[in-house]
């Protein structure tokens, strides 16, 4: 009965796991022999599929992920009202004691049953840890943020969270330290609240523009860091993404990939509107970060220097001014011999690999692929290290 009086955390009625204990709770107070050993199976069964088996761990995870009105009242910098408080901490007992409840304590009185599943119960302190989290929830975030923070972007436009992130550190990447500085630095501003620039990371491919994005977020996403990834034809989505990121406690990167346009394309009116700043563009707390192959990003042939238009030399300048509207520009260039033979000397130090003949190799090896890169150097030891397995 107190589980089903929940209102600030009421959504959490419907969450699998929660659902199944009401179920079996209410068989328990009914005394309905069937539906107690089924709705217990039940139970275990999907506390399996979604922690392990800790119900403990469980239940703190789904209450720190819950989206409710105090949190989001605490996420705009709103104060809530001493009875809404109240609430919330008195509805955080309840949790806790259904998140203490042992296997031993929810089988009590079922006599005569062969085989129950067995689960696990991790103590845990919701009232403190949540409220903790409160306090802190510039770095901790709320709903699908407090959980994961790499998202990207359905079919429908709606952020969700990616399931595997590339686990990529910081530490794994050689060279460039310059060029990464550049960026953790505007990061930093920006989980600082001063102003932070869009940024734009252009050079050769292979050179760990995607790496080190990807990188700085793993390394900061306990400041208050996420990442969201946009792929080029949902650039229209992004004003609505800023709109609905901008109430948001935590900092966001809105991460274009290998960002290119053909002529005429409508995708590149929307970023450049953005850019500009339309009346959603600026948000605090996020800005716009893309890597690109090609430095003017919108390919140019030069069959469009020629042609009819009147003020043709107009047209050339807004077709390669998109680069420009980004206010940090980092270019990644391929390394120089004696730069790739570094990285590859220092990733192969790291996996061990012993090799006498290890600079000639991987000099043939660069020219077999067409040019030197961090990426080409990480494919030669990866080799290295796939022969000596």
């Amino acid at each position: 009965m107190r589980l089903r009086a929940l209102s600030v955390f009421r959504g959490l009625l419907s969450e699998p796991v929660i659902e199944s204990l009401c179920s079996y709770l209410d068989c328990m107070e009914n005394a309905w022999p069937q539906g107690v050993i089924s709705g217990y199976a039940e139970l275990v069964s999907r506390l399996y599929q979604t922690d392990g088996g800790d119900l403990g761990r469980h239940i703190q995870r789904v209450v720190e992920e819950n989206e409710n009105v105090y949190i989001r009242m605490v996420g705009r910098g709103e104060t809530p009202p001493e009875y809404m408080v109240r609430s919330v901490a008195a509805e955080l007992e309840i949790l806790q004691e259904a998140a203490s409840l042992t296997p031993e304590r929810l089988r009590a009185g079922l006599d005569g049953v062969e085989y129950l599943a067995d689960f696990g119960t991790t103590g845990v302190d919701l009232v403190e840890s949540y409220f903790h989290r409160v306090a802190e929830i510039g770095r901790y975030g709320y709903g699908i943020y407090a959980g994961h923070h790499m998202f990207c972007l359905n079919d429908a436009g709606h952020i969700v969270p990616v399931r595997h992130p590339d686990p990529i550190q910081l530490a794994d990447l050689v060279g460039y330290q310059r060029e990464r500085e550049l960026v953790l630095d505007n990061l930093r501003a920006l989980l600082a609240g001063r102003s932070a620039a869009n940024m734009l990371l252009t050079g050769d491919a292979g050179t760990g523009k995607s790496s080190t994005v990807k990188a700085a977020c793993n390394a900061m996403c306990g400041e208050g860091l996420r990442i969201v990834e946009v792929r080029r034809d949902q650039l229209r989505y992004i004003p609505a993404l800023l709109d609905e990121l901008s109430g948001n406690p935590l900092k966001f990167i809105l991460f274009i990939d290998d960002l290119s346009f053909q002529k005429d394309d409508d995708n590149y009116s929307a970023l450049k509107a953005v850019l500009e700043g339309s009346v959603s563009a600026r948000s605090g707390n996020v800005i716009i970060c893309a890597t690109s192959n090609r430095r003017h990003i919108v390919k140019e042939k030069f069959s469009d220097r020629e042609g009819d238009d009147i003020h043709r030399n107009d047209t050339m300048q807004e077709t390669v001014s998109l680069s420009d509207r980004f206010g940090l520009h980092i270019t990644f260039q391929r390394p120089v011999k004696d730069e790739y033979l570094t990285i590859v000397r220092a990733l192969a130090e790291r996996r061990g690999v012993d090799c006498p003949e290890l600079e000639a190799l991987a000099e043939r090896f660069a020219l077999m692929r067409g040019g030197r890169s961090p990426r080409t150097a990480r494919q030669f030891v990866d080799g290295l290290t796939a022969k000596e397995g």
